[in-house]
C-alpha cells in the first residue's frame, strides 16, 4: 500500500512524541539508579513502542536515500534502537576492526571471524567497497603501520596503501578466522588473533603464544570463546586471555611476566592506556563485567588473585561487559554488551555515558581525537563528533556529542545513510 504525506506525517509525529518521551524517561531512570541506587528505583522501566513503525520508516528512510533529502530525514526522524530490533534479528550484522586512516577517512569490515566478510573505507560520507578476499584489517599502536589478511597471507604497509613492509604467507595459521590484527610497530611482526589460537607471526614462523597446551591432553586444540589481546603502544607488551584463562601479561617474544586474575566469570577484553601506564582487563558475566586497571612499572611482582583483586589494581569500572575500546589521552572510551559507549579515567572516574544500541562491536578515534566512529551488532556504523553538542532530545546518555549521521549495513540491503 501506498504511503501518503498525510501518513508520513502522521508516522513522525507518533515517532517523535513518542521517542522524546522515551529517551526523557530512560535518563531519568539511570541518573536516579546512579545516584541513588539502583536498588531504591521503584518505577517501571521504560518501553519504546515504535516498532509498529519501524517498516514504513524504513521505507522512508530508503526514499530519502534515493532522493538525497537525507538531512531533511534526519530532523524528521531522529534515529533509534529499540523499534528497529526485530529488523535487526534478520538483517543485522557486525561492524568491525574500524581503523583511522587519515582526515574523515577508515577503514573497517562487517561480520564476524567466521562470516564471509566484506571490507570497506567510508570517506566522509562516501563508502568503497573493497576486494572481497580481505578477511581483516589491522593498524599498529604507533608509526601508521597497517596489516591486511587476504588469500592466508598478511601484507604490513607504511600507511594506508603506502609502501609494503613485509608479507607473511600463513601456514600454520591459514584458513582460520581472525577476529583481530595488529601489526607491531616496524611492521615487520603481527599480532593475528583467532579462536583458533594467538599467534605472533613474522617471516620466520608463526608462533602460539596462547592458549597454553596441556601437556596431559593427547587430544588436546586450541579452540576457544572471547579470545582477546592487546599490545602495548610501545610493543614492549602483549596480554592475551580468553573465556577459560586468565588475562596473561606476556614479553613482545610471547614469554609470560605475569597473570592477572579475572575479576568476574570471563576475561575478554584488555587495553593499554595511551601513555602504557596502566592496563586495564575486562571480565564479564552474561551482559555484565567488571574492569580493572594495573600499573604497568612493576608486572613482574603484582599479585592479583582471581575474585580478589587487592593493592596492585583498582577498579576502573564495574558495570560493563567490554567488547572494544579507544585509549585517547584523557580517558578510555569502552563499548558494552548493552549498546553503550562510556569513558572513564585511568582512576575510575566515569566522564560520560552514550547509547546507541545493540553490542558495540568496533571503535576508532581521530588522531586529533574530535571524531569517534562506532561500529555495532546492529549492522550501524555511527560517526559522532564529541562534544560538540547533542543533535536532538531523542539522544539517550550524558555526553555532549553529535551525530553526524549513522550508516546501515544490513544483509540484502542497500546501504543507507540516516
Amino acid at each position: 500500500m501506498e504511503t501518503t504525506n498525510k501518513d508520513i506525517q502522521q508516522i513522525k509525529d507518533e515517532w517523535n512524541q513518542q521517542g522524546r518521551k522515551y529517551a526523557s524517561d530512560v535518563n531519568a531512570m539511570v541518573e536516579f539508579g546512579e545516584t541513588k541506587g539502583w536498588e531504591n528505583w521503584k518505577g517501571e522501566e521504560p518501553k519504546d513502542d515504535r516498532g509498529n513503525l519501524a517498516e514504513a520508516v524504513l521505507q522512508v528512510l530508503k526514499a530519502a536515500n534515493e532522493n538525497n533529502t537525507v538531512t531533511q530525514f534526519r530532523a524528521d526522524f531522529p534515529p533509534a534502537h529499540t523499534p528497529l530490533i526485530e529488523l535487526m534479528k534478520e538483517k543485522g550484522q557486525s561492524i568491525m576492526q574500524l581503523q583511522f586512516i587519515d582526515a574523515q577517512k577508515i577503514v573497517f569490515v562487517t561480520g564476524t571471524a567466521y562470516e564471509q566478510r566484506q571490507a570497506f573505507i567510508l570517506n566522509n560520507k562516501d563508502i568503497l567497497e573493497l576486494d572481497a578476499s580481505i578477511a581483516a584489517v589491522g593498524k599498529s599502536k604507533q608509526n601508521n603501520v597497517f596489516a591486511i589478511a587476504a588469500n592466508n597471507s598478511i601484507s604490513t604497509t607504511q600507511g594506508w596503501e603506502g609502501p609494503i613492509i613485509a608479507t607473511f604467507p600463513l601456514d600454520k595459521a591459514k584458513d582460520i578466522g581472525i577476529t583481530e590484527l595488529i601489526p607491531f610497530n616496524d611492521g615487520l611482526k603481527v599480532l593475528l588473533v583467532s579462536s583458533d589460537g594467538i599467534y605472533i607471526i613474522s617471516n620466520t614462523d608463526e608462533t602460539m603464544i596462547h592458549p597454553l597446551p596441556d601437556p596431559e591432553d593427547d587430544e588436546w586444540e586450541p579452540y576457544m570463546d572471547m579470545e582477546n589481546a592487546t599490545l602495548s603502544n610501545d610493543n614492549k607488551y602483549i596480554v592475551v586471555g580468553d573465556q577459560a584463562y586468565d588475562h596473561r601479561v606476556l614479553d613482545s617474544d610471547g614469554n609470560e611476566i605475569t597473570e592477572i586474575g579475572t575479576q568476574s566469570a570471563y576475561p575478554d577484553f584488555c587495553m593499554f592506556s595511551k601513555d602504557d601506564k596502566q592496563l586495564i582487563t575486562n571480565s564479564c558475566h552474561f551482559y555484565n563485567g567488571i574492569t580493572i586497571g594495573v600499573a604497568t612499572s612493576d608486572f613482574q611482582n603484582i599479585n592479583i588473585p582471581a575474585y580478589e583483586g587487592g593493592e596492585d589494581c583498582i577498579t576502573i569500572e564495574d558495570g560493563m561487559r567490554v567488547y572494544c575500546g579507544v585509549s585517547t589521552s584523557e580517558f578510555y572510551i569502552l563499548g558494552d554488551a548493552f549498546g553503550y559507549i562510556k569513558a572513564v579515567d585511568t582512576k575510575g572516574n566515569s566522564i560520560w555515558r552514550h547509547f546507541l544500541g545493540s553490542t558495540i562491536t568496533g571503535l576508532t578515534i581521530s588522531d586529533d581525537e574530535k571524531t569517534l566512529w562506532v561500529g555495532a551488532a546492529s549492522g550501524m556504523l555511527h560517526k559522532l563528533q564529541l562534544n560538540q553538542g547533542v543533535r536532538d532530545d531523542h539522544t539517550i546518555g550524558t555526553a555532549n556529542h553529535y551525530e553526524d549521521f549513522r550508516m546501515v549495513f544490513w544483509k540484502d540491503e542497500p546501504i543507507l545513510t540516516w
